[in-house]
């Protein structure tokens, strides 16, 4: 797959969808969204996929981040919601990369880009993922027109 332009997708480009709530707190002495919540919200809609049960990626096993990269593009404001787009475009043996969009009131706040490995739970080492795990996640990609 070519190299995807993030800050050309739209929330619909994402297959995968969440969205999570601003909070007061969340904000500092700016009057915007703390630069470090930023990473909390691209959590959620990582999470949100990978830990899905339905998904059947967490059966004895978890998953860690080996590699994250975050374009801040403009403020988040509170009050307010962000809407988080996720998806997959490439697996390895144990990796799988994402990216992801965080939209408030459908315009584009920040990027991220990630390699998450699966890990066994007991061993703490990559675990593989199935043909059928890869298959699914597959399905995953960017939706590009």
């Amino acid at each position: 797959m070519n190299k995807i332009n993030l800050k050309e997708l739209t929330l619909h480009h994402y297959p995968i969808h969440a969205r999570d709530k601003i909070r007061y707190r969340d904000t500092d002495r700016q009057g915007h969204v703390n630069n470090s919540i930023f990473s909390t919200f691209i959590e959620t809609g990582r999470i949100e996929f990978l830990y899905n049960p339905d998904n059947n990626l967490i059966i004895d096993s978890t998953f860690v981040i080996a590699h994250i990269e975050m374009d801040f593009i403009s403020e988040i404001t509170w009050p307010g919601q962000i809407d988080i787009g996720t998806a997959v475009t490439k697996v390895g043996n144990s990796s799988i990369h994402l990216i992801q969009g965080l939209y408030q009131n459908n315009k584009l706040m920040a990027t991220a880009e990630s390699v998450i490995v699966r890990v066994d739970e007991k061993t703490k080492k990559p675990r593989a993922l199935s043909i059928i795990e890869k298959e699914f996640l597959l399905q995953h990609h960017p939706i590009l027109l």
